[in-house]
């Protein structure tokens, strides 16, 4: 039985002492308690910034509740932006020019000063006090567990770390090709687009917005952050940090608002990129207002495939469970399906999973709300799933018990539906099973030797490619697999996953021209600057004729 107790009074006492003994000196630049969001009668009032200044000055906010107990104060008050208050936000991008803030030719100076606001930064991070503020304000806003928000905030540390001294320079380093004559050079540099905006995630509201953000400010742009309204609070607290770290103030804007007023500001100011991270629906709508001059890394439907050289199946059950429902499963790289070669079946692989998923507690968040869906929603795509032919509920498929989340969010079990393979191929049925629902729910499917097709068939249909995983130390099993798909984060190997997403390697989509990549120095040059060449050309011959006009 999935153990679904709320926190008893004696845990909970004993966290609130665990976390006043780490917090017992807030750091100089922080504005809030995390001890008090959701407890003080008086919530925290998140502000907006913009042309370095922080400003409450809004006539509607947006209360954001309590999102473990709905009988609870709220978490925080966030600026419900209107579009008549944008003037001050559209005015600030408006002075920003095309050619940046800086860029190989103006301010290069920039370059080391924010290598150096990097390094201040991750060592911050790198503080167990500040680190435990940031992991605590995090569950505060997105329960998630303590060992998955401090996972969060050691990736955002490791990303400054790497970007301090030079590094941030090195992305702006320019080529050379010789000219056709004497006096002729090409020089290809790294250009900023100027005034760009960044619209960000609930589910990471650290690890995200910083790792975009900050590859934005290294390349010479100026840009205005849009946060999720849930979580606001996660990314005014870090600008704060920058601030504290060197940072002057109206180097970035924070703009707390609504989508559409977000998208008011894009299309009504002179920004010249926009960096969306969230659902395919949204993404498709800015593409086609901007008239596509944005960069996307939107939905996550992804899939993993257990080949058919079966061992270690404690360590795959682990992995799958982690992959599916680790943050509720509210991750884009989280296990949407699973394609499982028989043989992991008859070894009992599935008893396995299902064992490690009835673990999962809102004692310690390894369960916790679903924040984009509600129980009904979550309940009614189950029931939808159960209607094809052959499909089973594997285990899940419930409400949570015995909780108090507020009802406009989720509460449900993890959750697994088995659907046969050649039923989900059915056009009617392939629909709603490559369906992303952003919560603890996957497809499970299995394949014999002689259907890789259809598995490689399913993979050709989908329309999301960002993560996978190929389970399997089988190199020809590997090979057919790989090199007949095209996602851009794939995990090969007996432990492969699909929620890797650390700050050393490429973490982003394939197969779509718009798609953004985040973390790494390839990613934050393709998404955060554009190609300009310029031709030095300075020697006239001694004795040039002018020639015949062409």
């Amino acid at each position: 039985m999935l153990s679904k107790r709320l926190l008893s009074s004696s845990s909970a006492a004993a966290l609130r002492h665990n976390s006043r003994r780490c917090l017992s000196n807030l750091p100089s630049w922080a504005t809030l308690d995390p001890l008090s969001l959701g407890s003080s009668p008086q919530p925290h009032a998140v502000t907006n910034l913009v042309n370095g200044q922080w400003t409450t000055s809004t006539n509607k906010s947006l209360i954001i509740p309590n999102p473990l107990d709905k009988d609870a104060p709220p978490v925080c008050t966030v600026p419900d932006t209107q579009p008549e208050e944008l003037t001050p936000f559209i005015e600030s991008m408006n002075r920003v020019p095309k050619s940046g803030v800086h860029n190989p030719l103006k301010h290069v100076e920039r370059y080391l000063q924010f290598g150096e606001i990097s390094r201040r930064a991750g060592e911050a991070l790198k503080d167990p006090a500040i680190a435990e503020f940031f992991i605590q304000t995090i569950q505060k806003t997105v329960p998630k567990s303590h060992a998955q928000a401090a996972g969060e905030v050691k990736v955002t540390a490791d990303f400054l770390s790497n970007f301090g001294g030079d590094n941030v320079r090195f992305l702006a380093r320019s080529f050379g090709v010789p000219g056709d004559h004497y006096g002729q050079f090409s020089h290809g540099h790294r250009w900023p687009y100027g005034p760009v905006a960044i619209i960000a995630p609930f589910n990471f509201p650290l690890e995200i917005p910083v790792l975009q953000l900050m590859g934005a400010l290294f390349m010479g742009n100026k840009p205005v952050l849009k946060p999720a309204e849930k979580c606001a609070l996660v990314m005014e607290q870090f600008i704060h940090l920058l601030h504290d770290c060197g940072m002057e103030k109206n180097d970035v804007d924070l703009l707390n608002c609504q989508g559409p007023v977000a998208e008011h500001l894009i299309l009504n100011s002179n920004i010249r990129l926009t960096q969306f991270t969230g659902s395919s629906r949204v993404a498709e709508m800015l593409l086609e207002k901007t008239k596509g001059k944005v960069k996307i890394e939107d939905a996550g439907f992804d899939w993993k495939i257990l080949g058919p050289d079966v061992e270690d199946v404690n360590y795959v059950a682990w992995q799958c469970d982690q992959d599916a429902y680790a943050c509720s499963g509210q991750k884009c790289s989280a296990e949407s399906i699973l394609f499982a070669h028989e043989n992991w079946e008859k070894a009992g692989l599935f008893c396995r999973m299902k064992e490690n998923a009835s673990t999962r507690s809102l004692d310690d968040l390894s369960v916790a709300p679903v924040l984009t869906h509600t129980t009904k929603d979550f309940l009614d795509h189950t029931a939808r799933l159960l209607e094809i032919p052959g499909a089973k509920l594997m285990f899940g498929g419930k409400e949570l018990d015995n909780h108090n989340i507020p009802d406009v969010y989720g509460a449900v079990e993890p959750t697994a539906v088995f659907v046969p393979l050649k039923e989900m191929l059915k056009d009617e049925n392939f629909g709603v099973c490559t369906t992303e629902i952003f919560a603890p729910f996957q497809v499970v499917t299995t394949f014999a030797d002689d259907e890789m097709c259809l598995v490689l068939e399913a993979c050709e249909r989908m329309s999301n490619h960002l993560t996978a995983a190929v389970v399997s130390n089988d190199v020809e099993f590997q090979t057919a697999i790989l090199a007949n798909t095209v996602n851009g984060t794939t995990y090969a190997g007996r432990r492969a996953r699909t929620t890797g997403a650390p700050q050393n390697h490429w973490f982003g989509p394939a197969g779509d021209a718009r798609g953004a990549g985040i973390g790494t120095p390839e990613a934050i040059k393709m998404v955060w600057s554009c190609h300009r060449e310029i031709i030095m050309d300075t020697v006239v011959p001694a004795g040039w004729e002018q020639p015949k006009a062409t």
